[in-house]
């Protein structure tokens, strides 16, 4: 099985780490990966998207123009890739992010307060975390002790401690992501 995903915010948002540890957790276990990211010139505050490839058979490009699932985070996203997503895929947005929501009839929609959530938690930082646990709620492509291990070899050690905190985040994405739409 091939999954093709794009995640699309801006930068600061943890768009790129998010597709660095659902690469990491597939070389885990075994499957052939794709990371791509691609972002403005800007450290914060600019566009920044990954595209993430996760399969059982070998990968023939990185580049590809059509995703299975698009988590998307800003509105500037939101325009470019919901059209990019394939038929009967997935769209999941943040709606602190995107003011103008999707408005496909043809793909599972779901809608993700992780933003919201991220504040009550008062760490920011878990936004991401929160975001990629809705995303393994509904499509668990990766298992979670191979995400925390991918999280692990992504930060740097002096973060460490913060690793209970980031899978509290990503076991309260799993509980707060919402079904808005399947296809008609």
């Amino acid at each position: 099985m091939t999954q093709e995903i794009i995640i699309a915010g801006f930068g600061g948002q943890g768009v790129l780490s998010m597709g660095k540890i659902l690469a990491y957790s597939g070389l885990m276990e075994d499957k052939e990966v794709s990371w791509f990211p691609s972002y403005g010139p800007e450290q914060r505050g600019g566009t920044a998207n990954v595209t993430v490839i996760l399969s059982d058979q070998p990968i023939s490009s990185p580049i590809i123009n059509e995703f299975d699932i698009a988590i998307i985070l800003n509105q500037p996203s939101m325009g470019k890739f919901e059209p990019t997503v394939k038929p009967g895929g997935i769209l999941i947005y943040d709606p602190n992010g995107v003011q103008h929501p999707p408005t496909r009839t043809d793909i599972f929609i779901y809608k993700i307060a992780a933003l919201d959530t991220a504040t009550m938690m008062q760490n920011s930082k878990a936004f991401n975390m929160i975001v990629l646990g809705g995303l393994l709620k509904i499509c668990p492509m990766v298992d979670l002790a191979h995400v925390m291990l991918g999280l692990k070899k992504s930060l740097p050690e002096r973060h460490h401690k913060l690793l209970p905190m980031n899978e509290q985040a990503i076991q309260k994405g799993m509980e707060i992501i919402e079904e808005v739409q399947r296809p008609a």
